[in-house]
């Protein structure tokens, strides 16, 4: 069986504070080795559970972030951006099913730790048809397109009861932290976050999970922090302005929607 990784950072045990996931900041290199670290838990996991094959893509910030040389032996790596497909490229190269670790809750979350959708200083909520999703759901609604169930998210507490809600009871989730604030939370023990991790994706390769798929026509509206987000990510030819700090695009298919989200966040944050 063929397992997809996409991997983010702020949904990490230990990882707390905005400093944390920067590279700038010192802590940045201990924040690799954990996420790096996390992502072989979910690998171990999945081959213990039957995956023969692991793809595994780095989604969090510039995507240089997981350390290749302390990787899984038998993962390959997508590192870099941008990328045609940002945080899910890779997933039209075929899989059988799709993990996403380290991931945090959409903007707006009551108790997420560093929650957001893809970016905190310029977008404050993303919907298709109508239904708010973060990056959990925009991007398993990728994976749907191409008939990839998503079968293993972790990341805090709160992006686990978002991901039950959106994808069904039998997604495997795993909470390595809890929330006392946006950038405060009570922690797991790096090695019980770690074994959690792997006993459920141990589990999680042979789930009865199903594709999540937005009906098409497919419509992406992004409401953005700021007037002058809208006013740039509005330059995407094909898209409306309803009002002051919406954008909407209409796109026959959720593949089409993803790409013309990605050009319109490309536009905000060049503002």
């Amino acid at each position: 069986m063929k397992l997809y990784i996409s991997a983010d950072m702020e949904g990490v045990a230990g990882i707390v504070h905005p400093d944390q996931t920067d590279s700038k900041h010192k802590e940045f290199d201990r924040s690799r080795r954990l996420m790096t670290d996390e992502v072989n838990a979910a690998i171990a996991g999945a081959l213990a559970g039957g995956a023969t094959e692991v793809l595994v893509n780095d989604s969090h910030g510039g995507m240089t972030n997981i350390l290749i040389e302390n990787l899984h032996k038998q993962a390959h790596l997508i590192s870099g951006s941008p990328k045609p497909l940002s945080m899910m490229q890779g997933i039209d190269e075929g899989a059988d099913v799709a993990f996403f670790v380290g991931y945090h809750a959409q903007a707006g979350t009551l108790h997420g730790v560093l929650e957001h959708t893809y970016s905190s200083g310029s977008v404050w909520q993303v919907s298709l048809n109508g239904q708010p999703l973060g990056e959990t759901g925009l991007n398993a609604a990728l994976a749907g397109h191409y008939g990839v169930p998503v079968a293993l998210v972790t990341g805090d507490l709160a992006v686990c009861r978002e991901a039950r809600e959106l994808l069904g009871g039998n997604v495997e989730a795993v909470a390595v932290k809890r929330s006392y604030g946006r950038t405060a939370a009570r922690c797991l023990p790096i090695a019980q976050a770690q074994r959690a991790i792997r006993e459920a994706a141990q589990r999680a390769m042979s789930a009865a999970v199903h594709p999540f798929v937005v009906r098409p026509p497919v419509t992406v509206t992004a409401d953005f922090a700021k007037t002058r987000h809208a006013d740039v990510a509005a330059l995407l030819p094909g898209s409306r302005r309803p009002n002051a700090r919406r954008v909407e695009f209409t796109a026959p298919d959720a593949l089409i929607a993803y790409q013309a989200l990605l050009a319109m966040l490309r536009l905000a944050w060049s503002a």
